[in-house]
């Protein structure tokens, strides 16, 4: 914590603000505010990342909003970087960077599917997710327009935003590494889950529309979803995390309040092109196939069959399409 925050006092690009969102931590995380006596702190019982994210944004008094995990650090020109792109492409409302990783001490290679991309990157963030949440500078109303982080989603919490935001939105990319990613510790989240992508497929059969409406097998499996700025926190796992707020980046647009509704992304099925629909259903046979082979290698029967019949269906919907 302590080596993330000074990474933020750091920066070239002062905050306007920084918000310490300590979810219910069980170490010295109280006291660092006598390290750090301009900081913010806030803190709530253990509710998970989503939720300690979301806290932030509704505490936050700025129009930009960067988010800092506590075990990454930003490079001192971050926020420079970041803010400049913005005044400089002031339709776009959402940029990240790229990431140095280090484990052990050492960099280690940035696998290869995580390689970056800026603009319309719908179809580049569908397999994995490729954008740090420690990396994005994001205007808040995006939040007002997609939803927040879904606090449902002990995992893939920020792929399914992102899959939300770029459904509509381009997204920048600030192609030079300025976030460093400290590799490989026991109490990531990532190392915490088997088999990722039973949450992103909950993420993408939530953009199709899938659990809301047509396919209660799919519900039942995977749990209804939604996004909202909290009012009560819901239960989970995950380590602190603390959003900083971005000052004078707001020169960019007008700024923006979000309120406490439930705000729900628009269902791809009705406002976006049959094209992103297709790359959405090809994703899930992927997925699914995997999902089947791991059900069959385990004999999980009900998880073997509920997958099947969601594979028919979204075959027989592809072909149809096709």
């Amino acid at each position: 914590m302590k080596r993330s925050l000074s990474s933020v006092f750091a920066q070239t690009h002062l905050p306007f603000e920084v918000i310490v969102i300590d979810d219910g931590s069980m170490d010295n995380t109280s006291n660092i505010k006598q390290d750090f006596p301009q900081i913010k702190y806030i803190y709530q019982q253990n509710s998970g990342v989503s939720s300690a994210r979301n806290l932030g944004v509704k505490n936050s008094s700025s129009s930009w909003i960067a988010f800092l995990d506590s075990d990454d650090e930003w490079h001192p020109k971050k926020l420079k970087l970041q803010v400049e792109f913005h005044k400089n492409n002031p339709d776009i409302f959402m940029s990240y960077t790229d990431e140095l990783w280090i484990r052990e001490g050492s960099e280690v290679k940035v696998p290869k599917k995580y390689q970056k991309y800026g603009g319309e990157v719908f179809d580049k963030c569908l397999s994995h997710c490729i954008i740090a949440p420690s990396s994005v500078l994001i205007h808040k109303k995006l939040f007002n327009k997609f939803g927040v982080f879904d606090e449902n989603l002990e995992v893939c919490e920020d792929y399914d935003l992102w899959l939300r935001i770029a459904s509509f939105e381009k997204i920048g990319l600030v192609d030079e590494k300025l976030i460093i990613k400290y590799a490989g510790h026991e109490d990531q989240l990532s190392f915490k889950y088997w088999g990722m992508d039973r949450f992103r497929v909950k993420s993408l059969e939530k953009l199709l529309g899938a659990t809301e409406v047509a396919h209660p097998n799919v519900l039942a499996l995977f749990g209804r979803t939604t996004s909202v700025v909290p009012e009560n926190s819901g239960k989970g796992e995950a380590k602190a995390t603390h959003p900083e707020q971005i000052r004078r980046a707001n020169e960019a647009t007008h700024p923006e309040q979000i309120g406490r509704a439930t705000l729900v992304a628009p269902n791809i099925s009705e406002n976006k092109s049959s094209h992103s629909r297709i790359l959405i259903l090809k994703e899930l046979i992927k997925k699914y196939t995997l999902l089947l082979k791991g059900a069959i290698k385990h004999d999980k029967i009900a998880d073997k069959q509920t997958y099947e019949k969601r594979l028919k269906e979204l075959n027989n919907e592809l072909n149809q399409r096709n």
